[in-house]
């Protein structure tokens, strides 16, 4: 089965969304560890966990348990995603009757977990984990607990004592984002090394640093250290977790607080802070519009796709597009499934494959068990029917479906009817086949043309622009509606791969601070401008959006 990546992200970003709504309704709450174990949540409610929302008590559920219980609103807004309320209901949180208290209470249907004092969370898991090993019952129990809370003397027995007795059941997942209730944790007590300054960032920069998971190997743990918003590398984690005997398990997520929020991020004061109403439609548009880049690895040198790969992990690409072609649908031929099978055990990061070739629905499912996770068909060679068969295939098997269109075609009529369960979109903005060709400017009005289709249509996937982007028309494609990114050239074609990627998010952030700052200008006039500008008070970014408000005359 494939990574599911496309459905994980798109609950990920509805859980997010909810969080907003029931901390704004509370006018308090804690956003920022809700968000820094968003991908957590998300990867373990929409592949791992056994539960079922109908049936809260099953007993041969999976057991889920936060520790770090002030983070609440995340665990409530992906039960909701997950079936076991309606999500209105995240508007009651922390009201006097709700079931969605400040912190997890058994009066809640499905939560397992009186998360109140910190440091217990691991303690009250090892009971659960131990009382399934004697019962011989198979259900796993999955455990989040807090870098903060992580001051406990009472984490650090349960440490032992899971170790002691081998609950190879229980695995643990640590988010680690540095900050705990008033400060960064480097500063209170440190679990990797004192932190100086107050640029947190130092602790990402310089893994010599990183002790954490040095502490937990000695306590008897096997330990998987990983980025905690990579999906991808959430899914190996759990998967090798799962299938490690003998030890229990701690997966050691190193996560920004306020994560996918830029002033919130890495913000000691969004601990525990509740957004304003007036922010929360901006807020909410920042959310729709994260991006991903996908290097196109054809650009680079075909004789050596392998080191191709490697250049696209060292570079933290997002995804990695796989242009196949096979000389007919388009002139060029580049490789087939047997290469992507060859490639795939190189790296966890997506294959987003690309098929520009005839008759896809004869031959999808070998690009399904080659590890594709991502499959995009083009309009041209596909109709309702071979369409759908391809749609429901992909879906089985969790991998993302795709929908392509060349510059000269615009969206069928008949693909309409998939467009709520639609994963991505490529709107080529080359011919493709040929390479060095330069973006068609007619694709900008072609694309916010189909953003608006596809919004009367209920899409929720990714629009992707694909050819010729480059530095110079990112931010104008990215205000055009796209949100996925395929870089060749410009990326590739690069000695330095990890810079240009770099480069690229860099410009598109500036786009989406420009329409971040118009929508505040629309909704509020310079006071709300004004107010969204200073709630960015971490690094840099207070200046640069008063440059850019500046630019556009609303200072």
């Amino acid at each position: 089965m494939g990574l599911n990546y496309y459905q994980i992200k798109k609950n990920i970003l509805r859980a997010r969304k909810l969080v907003i709504k029931g901390t704004n309704a509370a006018g308090s709450g804690h956003p920022g560890g809700s968000f820094s174990m968003a991908e957590i949540l998300g990867c373990l409610f929409n592949k791992y966990l056994k539960f079922d929302p109908k049936n809260p008590q099953w007993e041969d559920r999976d057991r889920l348990v936060l520790s770090k219980g002030h983070a609440a609103p995340g665990l409530f807004s992906n039960m909701a995603v997950a079936g076991y309320f309606p999500e209105s209901e995240i508007e009651t949180l922390r009201k006097f009757g709700s079931r969605l208290q400040g912190h997890p209470d058994l009066k809640c249907p499905g939560v397992e977990f009186c998360g109140g004092s910190l440091g217990t969370g691991l303690s009250y898991s090892i009971g659960i984990a131990l009382a399934a090993k004697i019962d011989s019952k198979n259900h796993h129990v999955y455990t989040i607990i807090g870098d903060g809370e992580s001051d406990e003397g009472q984490v650090w027995e349960a440490a032992m004592t899971a170790s002691k007795y081998k609950v190879d059941n229980l695995t643990a997942f640590l988010d680690r984002n540095f900050i705990q209730q008033d400060s960064y944790t480097e500063k209170v007590m440190p679990l990797d090394e004192k932190l100086e300054g107050d640029d947190i960032s130092e602790m990402w920069k310089d893994a010599s640093r990183w002790k954490t998971g040095d502490k937990w190997r000695s306590f008897g743990w096997n330990v998987i250290e990983i980025n905690g918003h990579r999906i991808e590398q959430i899914d190996a984690a759990i998967a090798k977790a799962n299938a490690t005997k003998g030890v229990p398990t701690i997966i050691i997520s190193r996560t920004i607080k306020g994560k996918s929020v830029e002033h919130m991020e890495d913000n000691p004061q969004w601990h525990g802070k509740a957004p304003d109403s007036d922010v929360v439609p901006i807020i909410d548009l920042e959310l729709d519009s994260q991006f991903m880049i996908s290097p196109s690895i054809i650009a680079g040198d075909m004789t050596n796709l392998e080191n191709e790969i490697k250049r696209c992990v060292s570079g933290r690409a997002d995804y990695i597009h796989l242009d196949v072609m096979d000389g007919q649908f388009v002139p060029t031929k580049t490789f087939d499934h047997n290469k992507i099978k060859e490639l795939r055990p190189l790296t966890v990061i997506p294959f987003d494959t690309h098929l520009m070739i005839n008759n896809p629905v004869r031959h999808v499912k070998d690009y399904i068990d080659a590890g594709s996770d991502i499959i995009t068909v083009h309009a041209e060679v596909t109709d309702e029917s071979s369409f759908g068969e391809i749609h429901d295939l992909l879906k089985q098997n969790q991998v993302g479906v795709g929908f392509s269109i060349n510059p000269e075609t615009e969206l069928p009529e008949w693909s309409y009817k998939f467009l709520p369960s639609l994963d991505q979109i490529i709107v080529m903005s080359v011919v493709p086949g040929k390479s060095g060709q330069k973006y068609i400017e007619e694709t900008h009005t072609k694309m916010t043309r189909l953003n608006s289709i596809v919004k009367e249509h209920n899409f929720s996937g990714y629009i992707e622009a694909d050819g010729g982007v480059n530095l110079e028309n990112i931010g104008s494609v990215f205000a055009d509606g796209a949100r996925a990114f395929v870089g060749g050239g410009a990326i590739i074609g690069q000695q330095d791969v990890r810079a240009a990627i770099k480069d690229f998010r860099t410009e598109i952030l500036k786009s989406r601070r420009r329409i971040l700052l118009e929508k505040a200008n629309e909704l509020g006039g310079i006071e709300l401008v004004n107010k969204w500008i200073g709630l960015h008070v971490i690094g840099e970014k207070q200046e640069q959006l008063k440059k850019i408000a500046h630019e556009a005359g609303y200072l």
